[in-house]
């Protein structure tokens, strides 16, 4: 794998189908990996989170989701391959499952939702096994017995791969610190993915997403909730991508 330095993290810069390659060698190896999708309000929160550090420090593998990303490397004379965004990668992964027998967990999003996308995806993907699905309820991690819960059906189940849709940092905080324990081959922080499988949430036209608009058409849809983080998260890029190219 090629890993490089960028802004307050570090990524590794590959392809797609490298990545799927390498996704399919960790598998193998069967030794716990995790893997994080960085995009700019990652790089935002990375920024004053400890705990967020931590588990970035600790991932398996870092991948690049978002095109202002990969603006800011080509801006440092140091181009990053391919977006691999998270809602991009997920069905891939299923897909490869699919053919492969391996076996999925979906966790996270508001209730029914990881069982809906689970249930599109199988019609989606035939031979597809989703053997768990659960949308824990708001506040979980702080709940011990819900957390045991969690862990037993996820051990319980076996999954080669663990999806985790829980948004940042909760999703990224949850693999770096229970992934040893629950002893899946790899898992993902995939964000909204579950929300976009199910039908819940509309993702960007292509054209979109290829020239780096995503984060307008997100706001179109949620106008309330997402405004605010994306326009913060604007100005504060602008000034993390100086700083850093300075250094």
């Amino acid at each position: 794998m090629s890993r490089m330095k960028f802004m307050n993290t570090e990524i590794d810069n590959l392809t797609m189908q490298e990545t799927l390659q390498v996704i399919d060698r960790m598998i193998q190896e069967d030794r716990s990996a995790y893997v994080v999708t960085p995009n700019v309000d990652h790089i935002v929160q990375l920024e004053t989170s400890i705990e967020l550090q931590a588990a970035y420090e600790n991932a398996s593998l870092i991948l690049t989701d978002g095109k202002p990303l990969l603006w800011i490397a080509e801006w440092y004379g140091t181009p990053i391959k391919e977006k691999i965004s998270g809602s991009d990668l997920f069905p891939l992964l299923c897909d490869m499952a699919a053919k492969k027998g391996y076996k999925m967990f979906f966790l996270g999003a508001a209730e029914g939702v990881a069982a809906k996308a689970a249930e599109n995806l199988a019609n989606k993907f035939k031979g597809l096994q989703v053997v768990g699905a659960y949308s824990p309820p708001f506040g979980f991690e702080k709940k011990l017995d819900e957390m045991d819960k969690i862990k037993s059906m996820i051990k319980e189940a076996t999954p080669h791969i663990l999806i985790v849709g829980l948004g940042c940092p909760k999703q990224e905080k949850f693999m770096y610190y229970h992934c040893k324990e629950l002893g899946v081959p790899i898992s993902f922080g995939l964000g909204a993915s579950f929300d976009f499988e199910a039908g819940n949430i509309k993702r960007a036209p292509r054209w979109m997403s290829n020239h780096g608009l995503e984060w307008l058409f997100r706001i179109t849809q949620d106008p309330k909730r997402m405004a605010k983080r994306y326009l913060v998260d604007f100005l504060k890029i602008f000034g993390l991508a100086i700083k850093y190219r300075k250094r």
